[in-house]
């Protein structure tokens, strides 16, 4: 019996040696580049600093310091400061220096034109989520403007907070 026992385990050992083999798979993956997404912004901006930001992202070009003081008094005065901030922004899309795209070039390449308007505003890139919903609102609202857009990205939650 002892003769046996010993077989089976040499049996065993070469059954466990030679009975796994090793097998490896090549997958054929595409090079993905990740952004960065800074959509988790908990600090709120102080009135300079969102005014600073708003008139160089719509002006593209820094905001006077003189100017800068009269708008932190129009904020104060209001006591509200979202009434505040979306009377400010009003105004300025109707002042003619504003910098922002016009409707045919906008219309011309949506996708380019959401993702910079996020590169701008929130200083990151769109989710595939985020783009295909202003894509698809843009395309069907045929009356909305950059203005428009421009407007709902300065007045949003996001951009009180970096």
């Amino acid at each position: 019996m002892r003769f046996t026992q010993k077989y089976f385990i040499l049996f065993f050992s070469l059954l466990c040696l030679f009975s796994c083999k090793e097998e490896s798979y090549i997958y054929e993956v595409n090079d993905l580049t990740i952004e960065s997404n800074n959509s988790n912004k908990g600090k709120e901006k102080t009135p300079s600093q969102y005014l600073n930001i708003l008139y160089a992202n719509l002006y593209q070009k820094p905001l006077s310091p003189n100017k800068l003081v009269d708008l932190i008094n129009l904020v104060n005065s209001i006591g509200d400061k979202q009434v505040a901030y979306e009377t400010i922004i009003a105004k300025m899309m109707t002042d003619p220096d504003i910098q922002i795209p016009s409707k045919s070039s906008m219309n011309a390449d949506i996708d380019a034109f959401v993702t910079e308007t996020y590169k701008r505003f929130y200083v990151r890139i769109p989710t595939e989520a985020e783009k295909t919903y202003f894509v698809n609102f843009i395309q069907s609202h045929p009356n909305i403007g950059p203005e428009h857009i421009y407007f709902s990205f300065a007045t949003s939650n996001e951009y009180y907070f970096y």
